[in-house]
């Protein structure tokens, strides 16, 4: 792999029920904290990747599977001087429900306890399937793919959804935080009006917050601006008017945050959700 060489190949499934794809060889690339909606699952193609998941860090070497439940803050970066390779896509809650029940799992989504797997079988299954998705355009067979490994996935490594009790009114009001800030992401709100939504103290919020959800109000709604401007990249929106839409101060703005959580850059993404296949050379 070369050291100056970056490319990443970024693919929207939209069959699959709006599946992301990601293959990437990374040197210089640091993910910031964040989250996603769905799961990441990767497989380390050569080099070994360190990241951050909820409760440690971790080293993920060649081989290895990278497991990350939804809206789990993560990070990443190379753990080597040559930096690493991986696949990775991110399959909705909704996908994992559908298969967790068909396993006869009723209590909804699964949950990965374990953030790197060593499952060479499995590993092959994940390769297999995002060469079938790369290359064939059967439907059938991409969805058989998708589908199996994900099964495979879920009977050999997930628990139950993972899910915080949420009875206590302190617990209550941080949610009504989240809600505010994922329905209105675009919003200038300031810390102190968060905390009279919440009625707590604006130090207790900012406290509070981070602990329940893994990230401090104001990196929280950077995120829930990065979803909407997701959403309004696949409609066909214009980059500029997205970024304005979703709170960012310019596109320049826009651009720095969208590739720090995506791997990506936001024209990147954008022509990927149309053409289902794009690669960028940096």
């Amino acid at each position: 792999m070369s050291k100056k060489t970056e490319i990443a190949e970024f693919a929207y499934a939209s069959e699959l029920g709006g599946v992301e794809l990601l293959n990437a060889n990374y040197t210089k690339q640091t993910f910031s904290r964040h989250s996603h909606e769905g799961y990441t699952i990767g497989v380390i193609e050569s080099g070994a990747q360190r990241f951050y998941r909820t409760g440690g860090n971790h080293i993920a070497p060649q081989h290895s599977i990278i497991l990350v439940n939804a809206d789990e803050v993560h990070n990443g970066c190379s753990a080597t001087e040559l930096g690493w390779a991986y696949r990775a896509m991110y399959p909705t809650p909704e996908v994992f429900e559908g298969i967790s029940s068909e396993l006869g799992v009723t209590n909804g989504a699964p949950y990965f306890s374990d953030a790197v797997v060593h499952d060479p079988q499995l590993a092959d299954l994940l390769r297999e399937m995002f060469t079938t998705l790369d290359k064939s355009d059967n439907r059938l067979v991409r969805e058989s793919l998708l589908y199996s490994s994900l099964i495979k996935l879920v009977a050999r490594h997930s628990k139950s959804s993972k899910k915080s009790a949420l009875q206590s009114k302190r617990k209550v009001s941080l949610l009504l935080v989240k809600q505010f800030l994922d329905e209105h992401p675009e919003s200038d709100i300031s810390l102190q009006a968060l905390s009279v939504l919440a009625g707590i103290s604006a130090c207790h919020l900012l406290r509070e917050f981070q602990k329940q959800f893994g990230l401090p109000p104001h990196t929280y709604q950077i995120q829930a601006r990065l979803r909407r401007a997701k959403g309004l990249l696949r409609q066909g929106n214009n980059q500029l008017d997205v970024a304005l839409t979703c709170g960012f101060h310019d596109q320049s703005h826009f651009h720095r945050h969208f590739k720090r959580m995506m791997g990506v850059a936001p024209g990147q993404y954008a022509k990927a959700v149309t053409s289902n296949n794009v690669q960028v050379i940096y």
